[in-house]
């Protein structure tokens, strides 16, 4: 299979469409997003969600059969670097997390009904969802065990457990929860997921979680982390998505596609960091040359070039592939994308912010908040360690043992190569 990458021209204009539109009418509020009346924002931010789905590009991550527009990963790859020039972005495409991987789980495990009630509402931006899965003390980088228990109760089911890090639960109407069903099924048939309206007697949002990106817990926009509890909490038998224990695979299926999303939007900052690096390193003299003319920062400037290059290579074929062959079949390579991306774009903003120096370090330039935020993608959906792992597991099921150890090169070697040396030579006739 060759690899091709190229879009179609229609697409293609569209891509410069989405690039103007960011550049022009959603970078140049970053300075003042935060300070912006809130009524106000949800007003024009509805007015610019409406240019984007009146150019076809709302909700692109669910193809037409699941109810999107979307054309496959690699398309929404390009999308995503477009998008990640500008975070607040995602939510005028409607490609926003928790919501959008949400949407994925709903697209593959809800029932018709459900879809009626809670994914399409969530497409078109009506209703926002949260995801609850990691605990305090359990269920983070092992999704297999977890101490929220759901009980069969008559037609409904009654939920008690303590979640956190649960990602705008305080703004969302439903969140789904991932709760223990059948214990004695683990690690993989145990757990089910369950739509919990926030509105839900039993359930409590006990407070935003401080973080790096967000110290203030009393930070308004989305993007904030919550912790939250169920006490009791009862919702009706038809709240279940999908099989009973079917929870944790259905997990997984909202996390394949989002990977390469996170990378692309992530690379698409890495480059919007580069660029301003790059401004920094042609106008600001140092010792009598322009900082851009040390080697020092020449040397921050190709490596970050580089890196950025070679990630975006990488997560292209890697969508390419998902397109190709299913998510299933380059499981190990979308771990590979997150892990290696998630590095390379935490090294360029931090070049960035030192070639930049105190202006860098500063608020003025958004950098610094950049990554602050970022420094989560190390963490969220899984740890890298945890993709390393995997990834490594998968390359070492090529290789077979050998007696001795695994190398052509060993003294032990050498009576085979001289035979095999006599054997090449007698077929090319040398006497």
């Amino acid at each position: 299979m060759a690899w091709d990458f190229e879009t179609d021209p229609e697409f293609a204009e569209q891509l410069a469409w989405m690039r103007e539109f960011i550049d022009a009418d959603v970078i140049p509020l970053e300075p003042i997003l935060s300070e912006l009346p809130a009524e106000e924002w949800q007003a024009v931010k509805r007015h610019l969600q409406d240019r984007v789905k009146a150019q076809g590009l709302w909700g692109m991550f669910l193809d037409p059969g699941l109810g999107g527009t979307g054309g496959g990963q690699l398309k929404l790859a390009l999308m995503s670097e477009i998008i990640g020039r500008c975070m607040i972005s995602m939510e005028l495409f409607g490609v926003q997390a928790p919501d959008s991987g949400n949407m994925e789980l709903l697209a593959h495990g809800a029932d018709e009904a459900q879809k009626q009630r809670w994914l399409f509402p969530n497409l078109r931006g009506e209703i926002a969802s949260a995801f609850a899965l990691t605990e305090p003390f359990l269920a983070g980088a092992d999704p297999t065990v977890i101490a929220t228990t759901a009980v069969a109760d008559g037609d409904s089911w009654i939920i008690n457990g303590h979640k956190w890090f649960t990602t705008n639960a305080s703004c969302a109407d439903i969140i789904l929860v991932v709760a223990e069903t059948d214990p004695d099924k683990r690690p993989h048939r145990h757990a089910s997921i369950f739509v919990v309206p926030t509105d839900t007697p039993g359930l409590e949002i006990v407070r935003e979680i401080p973080t790096m990106a967000h110290p203030d817990p009393d930070y308004g926009r989305r993007g904030n982390h919550a912790e939250v509890v169920l006490r009791d909490c009862r919702v009706p038998a038809d709240h279940l998505i999908g099989q009973r224990g079917a929870g944790f695979l259905l997990a997984q299926q909202r996390l394949g596609g989002g990977r390469i999303h996170h990378a692309m939007r992530w690379l698409g900052q890495a480059q919007r960091a580069l660029d301003i690096m790059g401004e920094r390193a042609v106008s600001r003299q140092s010792h009598g040359r322009l900082l851009g003319e040390h080697q020092m920062v020449q040397d921050f400037i190709a490596l970050s070039h580089t890196e950025v290059q070679a990630a975006r290579l990488l997560t292209f074929h890697t969508a390419w592939k998902m397109d190709r062959l299913g998510a299933s079949a380059v499981r190990a390579d979308l771990g590979m994308v997150k892990a290696h991306v998630s590095k390379v774009v935490l090294a360029v903003l931090d070049r960035t912010i030192q070639v930049c120096g105190a202006l860098g370090y500063s608020g003025d330039l958004p950098v610094e908040q950049w990554y602050r935020i970022t420094r989560f993608g190390s963490i969220g959906d899984g740890p890298d360690e945890l993709h390393k792992s995997v990834l490594a597991r998968h390359v070492l099921k090529k290789y077979q043992p050998v007696d001795g150890w695994p190398t052509e090169h060993l003294p032990s070697r050498r009576p085979a190569a001289q035979q095999k040396w006599q054997q090449l030579r007698q077929e090319a006739g040398i006497a």
